[in-house]
């Protein structure tokens, strides 16, 4: 039996278009007697993605990115030439409004605009944006992927000299089987790739680009020693827009982040860290990093305003997989094994209020394995865990991603309140690699 939110969400459709609520168990809910409106949708939207249109489909098909890099241009050039537009007429009319001696007649003094000595280029200061931009922007690419149905583009993280790039699942399983992948590196180059391996419930993907060398690996940092407040830097390719290059803070750590559920309806939950720095679609898979340059989380994901069917975009607040988190995860699809998550043995769900009382922030147990972990340790169905070691639970979601956190054989002590005592067991975690009952 494997952790996760009950009921069972409906499957995620990455990114078409984001569901009208959050995702069930999802941290942006408020469960008291009157809950809210629900909040704008949670979803992958910085994975820029496109549709073909086939007879089976019932949405409308987007246009093809040959439409879609033609708009992008054409705003551009909008905006432009408003600018230059608004620019000479904010000058004519302030002319007009105060005089200017040099229009009044032929004894009026013509003053020339004095020439400024051109500056130098100097190298960027140790920690600014632009030192941190030429030394990341070599190792991220842009990934354009196809499959039967669909296409879109992503970003990446050079990982080896010889072209292993690390994305988003949701990226490189549009190209599925028998898709392409088609990686386009900083100095203008490409070349084909193929996928080395995928897990869906923490959102990561290895793809292998083929014949070459001489890339430039990123350098992996600690997500572990990140604080809030701290600088980051985004980097991608934004609707298309490669090595684009943003910037912010961090926002917020921690965040119980879910984008949906694999076929087994397991949650695909991870413990982001919230930034304000600009992600779009078409940022999926690339690096959030350090002023030092080193990469500490995958951004993948965004809240957003929009309830329609058009994609959204950047209103500060974007999130990235914590690289620790899934290092290991890294490690097992490099070898060619199929990646293992802890887990407690248990589905759960957020506490409900009953009677007008006061709610408690938790996960509450809804079904227990009898072999699981859980089930060994005593946990009953009802029970609400409110902490894994120091670690405070706040909803189904923010079990579930804390537990990833972890690795199987991890021992944990799970703090539970049970008619209306608080408890406490210590338990090793599973894998969701064990045989199940």
């Amino acid at each position: 039996m494997n952790d996760q939110s009950s009921p069972t969400p409906p499957p995620f459709e990455p990114p078409f278009s984001a569901p009208s609520g959050p995702p069930h168990g999802s941290a942006f809910r408020d469960y008291h007697d009157a809950p809210p409106p629900p909040p704008p949708p949670l979803g992958y939207p910085p994975f820029e993605h496109r549709t073909q249109a086939l007879a089976t489909q019932t949405r409308p098909a987007v246009p093809p990115r040959r439409g879609r890099a033609g708009f992008a241009a054409a705003v551009v050039a909008a905006a432009l030439v408003v600018g230059g537009g608004a620019g000479l007429g904010g000058a004519a009319a302030y002319d007009a409004l105060n005089g200017d001696a040099s229009a009044s007649g032929s004894s009026a003094t013509v003053t020339a605009s004095p020439v400024v000595a051109r500056g130098t280029d100097d190298p960027p200061a140790q920690g600014s944006v632009e030192q941190v931009a030429a030394a990341v922007l070599p190792s991220v690419v842009k990934l354009d992927v196809s499959g039967s149905q669909e296409s879109g583009s992503g970003s990446g993280i050079i990982l080896s000299s010889d072209g292993l790039i690390l994305t988003n699942n949701h990226v490189a399983a549009v190209a599925g089987d028998g898709g392409t992948i088609t990686v386009s590196f900083a100095d203008g180059s490409h070349a084909a790739a193929t996928i080395v391996g995928t897990d869906p419930l923490t959102d990561t993907a290895l793809v292998q680009a083929q014949d070459v060398s001489g890339l430039t690996p990123a350098t992996i940092g600690d997500s572990g020693a990140v604080d809030v407040g701290e600088e980051v830097v985004a980097i991608g390719s934004p609707f298309g827009l490669d090595a684009t290059v943003t910037s912010g803070i961090v926002s917020a750590l921690d965040r119980p982040v879910g984008v949906g559920s694999d076929g087994q309806g397991n949650a695909t939950v991870y413990p982001a860290i919230q930034t304000d720095a600009a992600i779009n679609p078409g940022n999926s898979g690339g690096p959030l990093v350090d002023l030092d340059g080193h990469v500490i989380g995958i951004n993948s994901s965004i809240q957003s305003t929009s309830t329609g069917s058009g994609e959204a975009g950047s209103i500060g607040l974007g999130f990235a997989i914590p690289i620790n988190e899934v290092l290991p995860v890294i490690d097992q699809m490099k070898a060619g094994e199929t990646p293992t998550h802890a887990r407690i043995g248990v589905s759960v769900q957020n506490v409900q209020a009953t009677g007008g009382a006061l709610v408690v922030d938790g996960a509450q147990i809804s079904d227990v394995g009898s072999d699981s972990a859980a089930g060994q340790a005593g946990l009953q169905n009802g029970d609400i865990i409110t902490k894994v070691d120091d670690t405070l639970i706040t909803g189904s979601d923010s079990l579930v991603a804390t537990v990833r956190s972890y690795r199987p054989g991890d021992k944990v002590t799970i703090t539970y309140e049970r008619d209306g005592q608080t408890k406490t067991v210590d338990l090793t975690l599973d894998s969701d690699a064990s045989p199940t009952s």
